[in-house]
């Protein structure tokens, strides 16, 4: 990770010799290098004071992704704990923590929830349990990929590779993607997930095949071209859809690569996106994307392209002007810069992580000053997006208790 985490955690920059990109703002990001972008934001950061009472949330700069990842392979859970024990140890020895009893701290793992959620001791589960130990489940967690389940983690968006530091990039970049002719009607990037039962990646990828009017980044194939970004950016840029269904877990990077480049997505689990980055993406989810249940792909009912031809001309410009004009919610800018006008993805994270400390803070004061811990509860967090949608978070909830 040395490699990536150079620039300020944005990685070595992109040259732009096929030109897909612009000249400057863009770099190789590792999908993994949230928590050291968002600490170099945070150094710069208008708002900061070294007045804890002051303050309406502390920041922990604590790079829990980095960490679990030297560990989540052949070593004991021990080892993959040790580092969060001592995190916490160290937390509540603080008199910036006795406030609130952590409540208003924040921190950033750049990895999805499950890395820190292990549920036992057994040597052979997976991750760590920085994301369970009772102080952990005080602070707001930032995470590229949310539990539904849990009250303490909130997922924001995975770092893609533009970086502007100027808010007149952005403003060049979206007028780009909006005038882009795009030959294909959709488009695949990603490898089959032959270990995984019920994986739809394989039907997807022989519908792609079979038609004349879907590009197919075959990452089986061609895994060289998938750790380009230049064939990615190219393959979504030539796109009017993208297809992005779950892979290793729910979400993927590629959805806010593809985002970028003014591709429509199109989901199959309402998991990918709709359950998880409720800060950043609109919840009425049909204006800027497109869903398709993966049950009926699975069982062979739906063809992709006869489902995304039925969209008018209108109706694909309308949700391609919304997924331009959602670009600077979605992109972490340059952290030695600031944009003046466009406010980002990391600037739509500490706003919620401010509402949301303010909130408890509150709740604290109506019980004149108790600060119980706060409890995990067995109700799903996500009910309370907006029942128009509940059938699909119930068939959710159903099909992850399942498995």
């Amino acid at each position: 990770m040395c490699l990536f985490t150079s620039n300020a955690g944005l990685g070595p920059p992109l040259g732009n010799s096929e030109g897909i990109f612009f000249d400057a703002g863009w770099y190789a990001t590792n999908q993994f290098a949230l928590e050291v972008i968002f600490h170099n934001r945070m150094k710069r950061y208008e708002c900061l004071t070294t007045n804890s009472s002051r303050a309406s949330a502390i920041f922990v700069p604590f790079y829990a992704g980095l960490d679990v990842a030297r560990y989540l392979w052949s070593y004991n859970t021990s080892v993959r704990d040790s580092l969060s024990l001592d995190l916490v140890r160290w937390l509540k020895s603080q008199p910036e923590w006795t406030a609130m009893g952590g409540k208003d701290h924040f921190l950033v793992a750049g990895r999805i929830a499950w890395d820190f959620r292990r549920p036992g001791e057994e040597e052979n589960s997976w991750g760590g349990k920085l994301l369970v130990l009772p102080e952990a489940k005080n602070m707001t967690v930032l995470v590229i990929e949310s539990s539904p389940w849990h009250s303490n983690d909130f997922a924001i968006p995975y770092p893609t590779y533009f970086h502007p530091s100027k808010d007149s990039e952005v403003f060049a970049w979206q007028d780009r993607m909006k005038q882009l002719e795009r030959p294909w009607l959709f488009s695949f990037a990603g490898a089959q997930r032959p270990n995984q039962t019920g994986s739809i990646r394989s039907q997807l990828i022989g519908q792609c095949r079979e038609s004349h009017r879907c590009k197919l980044l075959n990452c089986d194939l061609n895994a060289s071209k998938c750790h380009s970004p230049s064939s990615i950016m190219k393959t979504f840029q030539s796109s009017v859809f993208c297809l992005q269904p779950p892979g290793d877990s729910y979400t993927r990077r590629s959805a806010f690569d593809s985002m970028v480049a003014g591709c429509v997505p199109v989901f199959f689990h309402p998991g990918s996106a709709y359950v998880q980055y409720l800060w950043h993406l609109p919840r009425n989810y049909t204006r800027y994307s497109v869903f398709i249940s993966e049950d009926e792909v699975r069982e062979g009912k739906v063809s992709i392209e006869e489902a995304l031809s039925r969209f008018t001309e209108e109706q694909v410009r309308a949700m391609r002007d919304e997924v331009i004009r959602l670009i600077p919610r979605l992109i972490y800018a340059d952290p030695r810069s600031r944009l003046e006008n466009s406010g980002d993805a990391f600037d739509v994270a500490v706003e919620g992580v401010i509402e949301r400390a303010e909130k408890l803070r509150r709740e604290m004061l109506e019980l004149e000053g108790f600060s119980s811990p706060l409890q995990e509860s067995n109700s799903w967090k996500y009910f309370l997006v907006g029942s128009e949608r509940k059938h699909e978070w119930d068939h959710f909830f159903f099909e992850k208790k399942r498995s």
